[in-house]
């Protein structure tokens, strides 16, 4: 491993899909303020809409989402009663009818719900709102547990991309993860939405596994390209027992070390550019007529809580448990454990458990973050222009970034700021100089690579 890479691996560090982070989303948020925020919206402007389901039929050590096993289907009927009265309530929250641009489906495993179940959810969506004629819809599944009737509404439904959790084919890796799904069974899941009608597909990777190697993910890679999803993204595996009780069945001793993590992260990286694939942001690849190419090409790549994606509102609606949405006067977030936010649906009441107003200064380093981490480069000088900053308000900032610097892995000139090839996989620690927040956090992060 590069010895300079080496110092700066193990440094922990946001993933910055919003700033300010979830972290510092404030407890207790008044629901009449999230109510406010819904009612001011612009009507004639696009939103996204997020859909969590927490359930999945079978449990994955390394997972780090809020999730709930579903061992029968009772509690997830009851989860898509009440996630309908959300809709609603909602709904009637906003001053008019809009229009949706992007539409996710999140967990958790969504398609843990029943195919008549997801098709009155997606009925009542779009009773209450319209879908734009380009609108991505997309949802998340799991091969292991994905059938031919599911698959077959999906497509019915109007779903236009489908991702997985494929992580790594090895099966000495997906025993040691409890995730045990072939690559025939991943092609089959995939043939079946192909054939279904949904167009993109995206395969989620991760490196830094227990017993992953070097040679185990580059053939992951290899089966992966043989099935041309259209977008792979590839995760570094954040290693929190502390926070996920799951992942106390994975033995420490079993992980690989940081140099090991960035062998796999850098050879995963140049199998799939081998295979045709572009580099997107930190760590998404996309085929190159792909839209997220396009954006990222463009200077349109947006980040939010799904990662990288071409989303351009300014709206994200988040709904059922645990679910984060964004406004442009603030983040808010519901409550996580299932039974109390069904109280609180059940009561009339969005289910609000935290928020954060924006400040001004929030807006100006929300975007400089983005930009950094989409396109590799941000003006900040520039940007604090955009927002009526002061002039040197980015000298601070840049400052302590002088070590990147010296280190060859980024440049800076008069608040311009870029990473070189060689600090790209470093790009989320140059965007922690910019957040206000992190000096006086108690939150606990994942390593930079």
């Amino acid at each position: 491993m590069d010895p300079v890479l080496d110092r700066y691996a193990t440094r922990a560090t946001p993933r910055y899909t919003s700033y300010p982070t979830a972290p510092h989303f404030q407890k207790g948020f008044p629901e009449e303020t999230y109510r406010g925020w819904l009612a001011d919206l612009e009507t004639a402007d696009p939103i996204s809409l997020y859909l969590h389901v927490p359930f999945c039929r079978q449990m994955c050590w390394y997972c780090g989402c809020n999730m709930k096993l579903a061992a029968k289907y009772d509690p997830v009927a009851a989860y898509a009663k009440t996630l309908r009265k959300e809709i609603a309530l909602t709904a009637d929250a906003l001053p008019a009818r809009m229009t949706i641009s992007h539409l996710h489906w999140g967990g958790g495993t969504p398609t843990a719900l029943s195919p008549d179940d997801l098709t009155l959810l997606m009925q009542d969506v779009r009773s209450r709102w319209d879908f734009a004629p380009d609108a991505e819809i997309a949802i998340e599944s799991d091969p292991r547990t994905l059938t031919a009737e599911m698959a077959k509404r999906i497509g019915e439904l109007g779903f236009t991309r489908a991702s997985f959790g494929v992580q790594e084919f090895d099966l000495k890796v997906q025993k040691a993860i409890n995730r045990i799904q072939p690559p025939e069974m991943v092609r089959t899941s995939v043939t079946q939405l192909r054939e279904a009608g949904v167009s993109g597909i995206n395969f989620d990777l991760i490196y830094g596994l227990p017993f992953q190697t070097v040679e185990s993910l580059v053939e992951t890679v290899k089966l992966t390209a043989q099935m041309r999803p259209d977008r792979v993204a590839l995760f570094g595996y954040a290693h929190v027992p502390w926070m996920a009780k799951n992942q106390r069945m994975i033995d420490d001793a079993s992980l690989p070390d940081a140099a090991e993590r960035a062998a796999q992260a850098n050879a995963a990286a140049e199998a799939l550019l081998a295979e045709g694939y572009v580099a997107i942001g930190l760590d998404h690849f996309a085929l190159p007529q792909d839209d997220l190419t396009v954006a990222a090409q463009n200077g349109q790549l947006r980040r939010n809580f799904q990662g990288y994606t071409t989303d351009l509102a300014t709206t994200m609606i988040g709904l059922g448990a645990t679910s984060i949405g964004k406004t442009p006067f603030g983040y808010q977030q519901n409550i996580s454990e299932t039974g109390a936010w069904s109280r609180s649906v059940e009561a009339g009441i969005l289910p609000v458990a935290k928020g954060l107003p924006f400040e001004k200064d929030d807006v100006l380093r929300a975007e400089v973050i983005e930009r950094l981490m989409c396109d590799g480069s941000v003006d900040a000088a520039a940007v604090g222009r955009k927002h009526n900053a002061p002039d040197n308000w980015w000298v601070a900032p840049c400052h302590s970034l002088v070590e990147m610097e010296r280190d060859g892995l980024l440049q800076m000139s008069q608040g311009k700021v870029t990473m070189t090839a060689r600090g790209r996989p470093l790009v989320r620690l140059a965007a922690a100089a910019f957040d206000a927040y992190l000096q006086d956090s108690t939150a606990r992060h994942s390593v930079a690579v």
